[in-house]
């Protein structure tokens, strides 16, 4: 299929647009700003831009104006309901001001029948829309070695593919919907590790093991995992510095477990497991503790066993 853009993304011709300079976003900016990409962004709280400005970054005031000047705007927010201000606000949003053309590229992970609304108001307007939810966490967006999951129309992704190069590795999963489908299925099973690797530890402990010790020991077999090696020895140090905060995967298993979308009742599989793994994130919002990183979960088994 022929791309239906005229020329190829580069840095000195491509201009890129950023929305959601949390850890993850500001990260991924940054990868980009340090390839050579011009980026203009939007804050919330215009301090957190400063030190993307440092880096030749320009800041602008609104979504829209975002839009205006970009050819492609990335957004990382944090709810499906920041993807459909941003986006979908008929004055300030992207679409409003994104030119015949331009591409969204929805790194949030939010609600997949949304990312199809979104897909067809850009489509309606001359341009183009791709779902591509990440998942790495803050190491991955550093060092460039994130998960990417895209669905939306192939040729697209395969244009972005310069821009995706800098972050990771895309996987095109399909339509419209489909990365962020792909996305909420990767977060059940991040989900599940992280209770797993949580009630080891704890165990671990309670037995009179050296927690270390008992990490090097069984990393190599079939209880090594990503999880693992991102989160065991953060868990052990009682490093619970979000690269995503805990109360996004009360949203993301949410998405698994308890939404029915557009009734499509038939696809919607009973996940027993997922359901557990969202009520232990919600009893970490319920402490207070919505706000620290996932690997803080050992915390709610903690609390269960006593300590």
């Amino acid at each position: 299929m022929e791309s239906p853009f005229p020329e190829p993304i580069s840095p000195s011709k491509t201009r890129i647009g950023w929305i959601g300079i949390g850890v993850m976003g500001a990260a991924m900016a940054s990868r980009l700003l340090s390839a050579g990409y011009f980026i203009t962004i939007y804050a919330r709280s215009p301090s957190k831009a400063l030190p993307l400005q440092s880096k030749g970054a320009q800041l602008v005031d609104s979504p829209y104006k975002v839009a205006k000047c970009s050819d492609v705007v990335f957004t990382m927010v944090g709810h499906p309901s920041d993807v459909r201000s941003v986006v979908l606000d008929t004055d300030h949003g992207i679409l409003a001001g994104l030119n015949p053309g331009g591409v969204i590229v929805d790194t949030t992970t939010s609600s997949p029948a949304q990312a199809r609304e979104i897909f067809q108001a850009a489509k309606a307007k001359g341009c183009h829309s791709i779902d591509s939810p990440v998942s790495g966490g803050d190491l991955g967006a550093r060092d460039g070695k994130l998960a990417i999951f895209a669905g939306g129309d192939e040729v697209v992704v395969n244009w972005l593919s310069p821009l995706y190069e800098v972050l990771g590795k895309v996987t095109y999963m399909g339509k419209a919907g489909c990365g962020q489908s792909c996305k909420i299925a990767n977060q059940i099973v991040v989900g599940a590790n992280l209770l797993g690797l949580s009630e080891g530890l704890v165990f671990a402990e309670k037995a009179g093991l050296d927690e270390r010790r008992f990490l090097n020991a069984v990393r190599a077999g079939a209880a090594g995992s990503t999880v693992m090696e991102l989160f065991g020895g953060r868990m052990i140090d009682r490093d619970f510095k979000a690269g995503g905060f805990a109360e996004y995967m009360v949203k993301d298993m949410g998405m698994g477990v308890d939404v029915v979308e557009e009734s499509e009742d038939e696809r919607v599989p009973v996940l027993p497991g997922a359901a557990l793994g969202k009520q232990l994130f919600s009893g970490m919002v319920a402490n207070g503790d919505g706000k620290l990183g996932t690997q803080a979960l050992i915390t709610v088994i903690e609390r269960l066993n006593g300590k």
